[in-house]
């Protein structure tokens, strides 16, 4: 017994550890299942690119989104931008546009290979941002990431074991968004959290607040709004995040979130809409 008590704060420390989701390389270290076999890891925020340098990262924080100032885009820009129209990772498809920057408003530009049957997978999985750019505090190597397909934002939000307790609208950091927990997620301490769309105001957490959210793997997705052309639109109104999914001929599908809704739709691939790429947890 005595043995016990004197190694029972060693043992409470260790859970505490194995508790917490820390950040490596890029990664939140909280595993989501995205069909029956596999789980992913979110990145640390939305993918960001500048122009100017060629450089891709992820946003420092969850919360963080570019905004209004993505009607700045061009191939010069030297500040960054974090909406993309649909295949735009730099990697030379086959479509019209395929660079980052692209502003075309032409749906038919952004076929990879020429065809619009073509998802981001395969053939042409160098057409997503994740697989084929090094992210610069991402890991720094291609391959490493890529974006979910249109059926696993649907499992993540739908079908996932408790999946409609796992999500939640939320205000952080003052910024409105999408809060989509971990498979076995712990609520900590001094923070409360209310499931389903019901407004953004539903769950507010200050900065300090939403790091033990994410300390335990919360993930947080702004509404971001999306860009058309270099009009930028419905910031904090709206969340869309690009699948590697295509649709028909003219559109591709994408998480779209507003405060009391949340589902997977399908809209223009020339449309700029947010990017949050995933790691594969290997088994």
């Amino acid at each position: 017994m005595k043995l016990f008590r004197s190694l029972l704060p060693l043992l409470l420390l260790s859970f505490v550890a194995q508790a917490q989701a820390p950040i490596k390389d890029g990664a939140i270290l909280a595993a989501f299942s995205v069909s029956d076999r596999t789980k992913v890891y979110f990145s640390q925020g939305n993918l960001q690119y500048r122009a100017s340098t060629g450089t891709w990262k992820f946003a420092d924080n969850q919360y963080d989104m570019i905004g209004d100032n993505n009607s700045n885009i061009s191939s010069s820009y030297s500040g960054w931008i974090d909406l993309f129209g649909w295949g735009t990772s730099c990697w030379n498809s086959g479509a019209n546009a395929y660079q980052p920057y692209s502003t075309s408003t032409d749906y038919e530009d952004y076929y990879p290979g020429g065809s619009y049957s073509k998802n981001l997978t395969g053939s042409y999985a160098n057409a997503d941002w994740g697989v084929y750019n090094k992210i610069s505090n991402g890991g720094n190597q291609t391959g490493l990431w890529r974006t979910l397909t249109n059926s696993e934002w649907n499992y993540v939000i739908s079908n996932r074991s408790d999946a409609r307790y796992l999500r939640g609208t939320a205000t952080v950091n003052g910024v409105n968004g999408l809060i989509l927990l971990p498979d076995n997620w712990t609520l900590p301490t001094g923070v409360t959290f209310t499931y389903g769309e019901g407004g953004w105001s539903q769950n507010t957490y200050s900065a300090s607040e939403w790091s033990k959210m994410e300390a335990n793997g919360a993930v947080f997705l702004p509404a971001a709004g999306y860009r058309d052309g270099t009009g930028v639109d419905y910031v904090g109104s709206y969340g869309l995040y690009w699948s590697s999914s295509a649709n028909d001929d003219y559109s591709a599908y994408c998480l779209n979130f507003g405060s009391y809704d949340v589902r997977t739709s399908y809209y223009y691939r020339y449309d700029g809409r947010s990017v949050r790429l995933v790691q594969d947890v290997k088994k």
